[in-house]
């Protein structure tokens, strides 16, 4: 009897993001921090599931992602490692968890693959994490870097700014992505990068960029769901495009239930449960 593979596009690991760009084909990176949004995206069919530290901002309503922890990553890549079938699952590590030194990166990088169920981890900074990503490479755990406008150093960078906008600034980011790849990093994030100097870096690795505010040369796009559905709050970054409004969306179902609550329209009979007609009610006593 012949095998027949079934009808559902097959896992995706590591290896099959640098397939994809030999073949010129673009993935998808999304966001989540949840059991459901989880098994939306993935039978939506997103290569990619970001569990990111942009979880404070969406999530907990943080100013900022740096008072993220680790235990909070954790609990919200176990939910998505339940919600999710396909796609390969990258965690932050958040602010703190890699800064100490190489040892106490590894133990929480591990920590996020064995309790978590976390496919690989991403971290942020150029030549500086150099070795860092090699250690962790090393230790058979796949680093996804991030460069370009890094959110976890928004006080040393003075506000969420576009980054390597000078020859001097953008060859430096060219340079930290060949050597970030060289120490072994799967894939780059650039965030808020110009397009040109995007696609000169996209060109120039072997590697999968993702990019987010970086241009559409890049091999994979990533965003964060609540923005792309409009479940956020204040004004969205330029690159961000809103496919739905799931704010208007919630308002207008939440406020069309209580004012039937307070008409007394719900629930209704068939909405409630009934005594058994072998219950005599006229014997109950108030």
């Amino acid at each position: 009897m012949a095998y027949l593979k079934p009808d559902r596009p097959e896992k995706v690991y590591v290896p099959a993001l640098r397939k994809a760009k030999k073949k010129g084909k673009k993935l998808a990176c999304l966001t989540a921090y949840d059991y459901p949004t989880a098994r939306i995206v993935d039978e939506a069919g997103v290569e990619l599931i970001l569990v990111g530290d942009s979880i404070g901002n969406v999530i907990h309503g943080y100013g900022n992602t740096i008072p993220v922890t680790l235990d909070e990553i954790v609990s919200a890549t176990k939910a998505v490692n339940r919600g999710s079938s396909r796609a390969l699952i990258v965690s932050d590590l958040p602010y703190g968890s890699y800064h100490v030194n190489e040892d106490e990166t590894v133990r929480n990088a591990l920590r996020l693959m064995k309790h978590g169920g976390a496919e690989a981890v991403k971290l942020e900074g150029g030549r500086n994490r150099v070795n860092l990503v090699k250690r962790l490479v090393d230790e058979e755990i796949p680093v996804m870097a991030h460069i370009g406008l890094t959110p976890q150093s928004v006080h040393k960078l003075g506000g969420y700014r576009v980054q390597g906008k000078t020859n001097e600034t953008a060859q430096t980011l060219i340079d930290d992505a060949k050597m970030l790849q060289d120490a072994g990093a799967f894939a780059i994030v650039l965030e808020l990068v110009p397009r040109e100097v995007a696609a000169i870096i996209t060109k120039t690795l072997e590697i999968s960029t993702v990019g987010i505010g970086a241009g559409s040369e890049c091999d994979i796009q990533v965003l964060v769901l609540h923005d792309l559905v409009g479940l956020t709050f204040g004004r969205l970054p330029r690159f961000v495009r809103q496919y739905a409004d799931l704010r208007d969306v919630m308002t207008k179902a939440v406020t069309a239930w209580m004012d039937d609550v307070k008409s007394g329209n719900y629930p209704n009979d068939d909405e409630s449960y009934g005594l058994p007609e072998a219950v005599d009610i006229d014997e109950l006593k108030p």
